[in-house]
This record gives C-alpha cells, structure tokens and sequence, in this order.
C-alpha cells in the first residue's frame, strides 16, 4: 500500500493535523509527517516532493497558512497528487491561505479542502489510494456506513424526544 505524506509548513500546524492523523491510523493508512516550509526551507521540500513517489507515497497532504505555498510546491515537484489544507491564522481567519491554495495556475492541480479541513484530506487521499487497494476501500466502505448509521441514530433519538407536532 502507498503511504501519505503529510507536510506541514509550521509546528503550529500539528494541532489541526493530529485529525488527519488520526483518520488516517482508523483507516489503518501508513504515513510520516514532516515539517517543510516552501520560503524557509525551500530546497528541501522539492528534495522531498521530487523523491516523495519513489519512497512509496501515493498522495501528498500539505497543510499551510497565510501565503500558504507549500502545496503548489509540492505539486510543482511531483506527479503524485496533492492535497492542500489552508490554515486558519490570525491574520485572515485562513482566508488568505485558503485563496493561495485554491488558485493554482491551469496545469498544476492541487485540492483543496475546507480551511483547517485536515480529516477531509485524509479521507480524501485514502479515497485515492483505494483506488489500487481492495482492503483499504473495504475499510473505507465501513468507515462511511457507520457515519451513516450514527447518523440514523442521532434523527431516531432526536425525532422520539422532539416528535413532529
């Protein structure tokens, strides 16, 4: 099975990350997380994305705030496909890491979840690797029948306490 790499531009990252790590190791996906920045440490984030595919990953997830770069420079150095997660910061409330992810020039995809929207990507990076791994779309299958059923258990609940008058 392909792994995912998970890059963050800051340590500050790691809190919203944790839920991407997290639905990852439900989903029983392998992963490593690295903290590389696209302006602070720019020769080693190409260094990574360009050796990322043949180190087994299949998608790459980069996490970043305010100009948040690091997922159009992972993208421009390699063929996986990227996730990019906008940061939530002080300064914008993500909005700007939000627009500097989103808006990558035609040709040089990346996508991108909600601002802060860690467990998304995961999901979203297992979804691609299912695509070659039967286990891992069973697991996921399972994963999205039991949101399903607590779903379904929360309306029970809820429609018994507040009946419809």
């Amino acid at each position: 099975m392909n792994k995912v790499a998970i890059i963050m531009g800051s340590d500050s990252d790691l809190k919203v990350m944790q839920g991407a790590m997290d639905t990852l190791k439900a989903l029983k996906v392998p992963f490593c997380v690295r903290i590389l920045s696209a302006h602070r440490t720019p020769d080693a984030a190409a260094r990574f994305a360009k050796g990322a595919q043949g180190e087994g990953y299949g998608v790459i997830i980069a996490a970043a705030g305010k100009a948040a770069h690091l997922a159009g420079a992972m993208a421009a150095n390699t063929l996986l496909p990227v996730i990019g997660v906008p940061m939530k910061s002080s300064t914008l409330d993500g909005l700007d890491a939000l627009l500097s992810t989103v808006q990558m020039p035609s040709g040089m995809p990346v996508a991108t979840v909600a601002i802060d929207g860690a467990v998304n990507a995961a999901l979203l990076a297992a979804q691609i690797i299912a695509l070659s791994d039967a286990d891992l779309a069973k697991r996921f299958a399972d994963y999205r029948a039991a949101q399903t059923a607590k779903v379904a258990e929360k309306d029970e609940r809820i429609s018994a306490e507040y009946s419809c008058l």
